[in-house]
């Protein structure tokens, strides 16, 4: 009988023990959220760059979110539809969670954002925002360096959606169990995150976000990747066929009120 309750009082610590190292790993991860403003002409994206530079960012610092990330495509002047996107990173979704009522609960961002914040239905500042939550793939890991040469620095967003939802987490596993995004360190493709895409329009889907010096760093880096020896055999491995239906790759450079 003593032995029993011995075996079951280990038993019980050593579950206990699992949850709770399980539950502490859980809280080691990070959530992203992109925000992305779709804009018709010139007149929005400077409302929204206003409203962004002088009331939501110092909010977001206010709040708790110290680095804030805006950026725009490289393509955006010249193209019909011109975007924006915001990179948030939150420590929990208990954060993410909390973070509109604190905007809420702010007087100096509900002043310094009026114009944004009250725009009427005929004179909206954009014609459609998007959101997308995500989830980084591993624990909290830095923000990439700033280069000397911030100005040209070129951010590169990449979206791979999976043809069905187990193809999706084999291109996940082949990021983490199979080592792609260790490659990515080892080449210093210098990443502000990982991530599986937990709600958004593209589903299933994961997305990531590198970052060089210029674009010469940029080609320079995909040429070295892509004939890396390691890079060559994971590609190449059976299991990781096929696990890719569309993807995008968006180059951009920070707004100069991005944080990043």
């Amino acid at each position: 009988m003593i032995n029993k309750i011995k075996f079951f009082s280990l038993f019980s610590f050593l579950l206990f023990s699992f949850i709770n190292h399980a539950y502490s790993q859980k809280q080691n991860m990070e959530f992203f959220q992109l925000k992305v403003y779709h804009l018709q002409n010139d007149t929005q994206v400077n409302r929204v760059d206003q409203f962004l530079k002088e009331a939501f960012l110092p909010a977001a610092h206010r709040a708790g979110v110290a680095s804030v990330g805006v950026f725009k495509p490289i393509a955006n002047d010249t193209s019909a539809v011109k975007l924006i996107y915001v990179f948030m990173p939150f420590a929990s979704l208990e954060q993410f969670k909390n973070f509109p009522a604190k905007l809420d609960n702010d007087k100096i961002f509900k002043k310094a954002g009026a114009d944004y914040l009250n725009a009427a239905y005929n004179d909206a500042p954009y014609s459609r925002l998007e959101t997308i939550l995500l989830e980084s793939f591993a624990s909290k890991f830095p923000m990439p360096k700033l280069p000397s040469t911030a100005a040209e620095k070129v951010y590169e967003l990449r979206s791979y959606e999976g043809p069905t939802e187990a193809l999706y987490s084999n291109k996940v596993d082949m990021f983490t169990k199979g080592g792609e995004v260790a490659l990515f360190k080892r080449l210093e493709f210098n990443a502000l995150f990982y991530a599986r895409v937990l709600a958004g329009s593209h589903m299933p889907n994961l997305m990531y976000m590198t970052s060089f010096e210029n674009m010469a760093s940029r080609e320079a880096h995909w040429k070295t990747f892509g004939s890396d020896p390691e890079w060559k055999k994971l590609s190449s491995m059976p299991q990781y066929q096929h696990n890719v239906s569309h993807s995008d790759i968006i180059l951009m450079h920070a707004t100069d009120y991005s944080d990043l």
